[in-house]
């Protein structure tokens, strides 16, 4: 256990022993969660987040379709994405 000093505006030094093993740098991101005996902090996971594509969303429709009646409803959905469905690749469905 460490003990760190509460700066101007809340900061909190972390010991240089705990940022190494943990991990965390300059503009490092973590969570600070309430407990009811005091306040846990600790590395946050960020994920990207990917933005799709006209014609990806396409793909996923085409290719996520199980019936003959779901690949048809994709192949409407995919034109008024404003594409041609014959032109993304894809299996169809069996």
């Amino acid at each position: 256990m460490e003990s760190a000093k509460v700066g101007k505006r809340g900061a909190i030094v972390v010991p240089a022993r705990l940022r190494k093993r943990f991990g965390l740098e300059e503009g490092s991101i973590v969570i600070a969660e309430e407990k009811e005996d005091g306040i846990l902090i600790r590395p946050a996971v960020v994920v990207p987040v990917e933005r799709y594509s006209p014609e990806r969303k396409a793909e996923f429709l085409l290719s996520t379709a199980t019936s003959e009646a779901d690949y048809r409803s994709a192949r409407k959905a995919v034109r008024k994405l404003g594409l041609d469905p014959d032109s993304i690749p894809h299996p169809r469905p069996s």
